[in-house]
Order: structure tokens, then sequence, then C-alpha cells
């Protein structure tokens, strides 16, 4: 069966780096476009980042542009997203996702999420 699996997350100060990592399985991963989400508490899932298959299409939103960076690896089935200047307002659970739609947030597959807490 399809597992998407993050890792990275954790607890860093404000202007901090972390850089999450979605490890896939049970599906061809260089065949999809791959995309961050993120969900703070009491807040709707919002759209973060995206990339396309081949990484030549990417996008990201308002308030992460500049400061994270999304990159894959078709050869480790494997998606990033380094998280450089955090800010406490980036702080929520990170979740990977197969074949993502910015608006509404959608997916084909979902990560179980890991958590980002960043301190002031």
């Amino acid at each position: 069966q399809v597992q998407l699996v993050e890792s990275g997350g954790g607890l860093v100060q404000a202007g901090g780096s972390l850089r999450l990592s979605c490890a896939a399985s049970g599906l061809s991963f260089s065949s999809y476009a791959w995309g961050w989400f993120r969900q703070a508490p009491g807040k709707e899932r919002e759209f973060v980042s995206r990339i396309n298959w081949w990484g030549g299409n990417i996008r990201y939103s308002a308030s992460v542009k500049g400061r994270f960076t999304i990159s894959r690896d078709n050869a480790k089935n494997t998606v990033y997203l380094q998280m450089n200047s955090l800010k406490p307002e980036d702080s929520a659970v990170y979740f990977c996702a197969a074949n993502p739609n910015d608006q509404p947030p959608g997916a084909d597959y979902w990560g179980q999420g890991t958590q980002v807490t960043v301190s002031s």
C-alpha cells in the first residue's frame, strides 16, 4: 500500500532552519507531483509548496516564498522542504502529499504529519 513518512520536524528558535523529508513507497514516485501542507491548531490545512513531476514547475504560498525551498530526489523516492528563517507563525503540523491541489487543499495521498514548533 501507499506510505508517506515525514521526518525532520522539531523545535527550533525563530530565525532557525529545519529540513523536512517525506519518503514514499507503494506508488510510482517519479510520476507524481508532490507538495507540502501545514495545519496549525484551530486552523484549516493550508497549502505550502508544490513541485511537479520533473521539478521544473514549483509554487509556494506567499507566506513562505523566499524562505522555504521544495525539492525532490526521484532516485530516493523522497521530497524535501528546506525551511529557513523560521517564524513562530510557521508552527504547525506539516504534511507531505502526492498529487496535491492548492485550493481547495487536497491530494491523492497524505503523510501522517510531522510537528514543527518555532519558539520566539
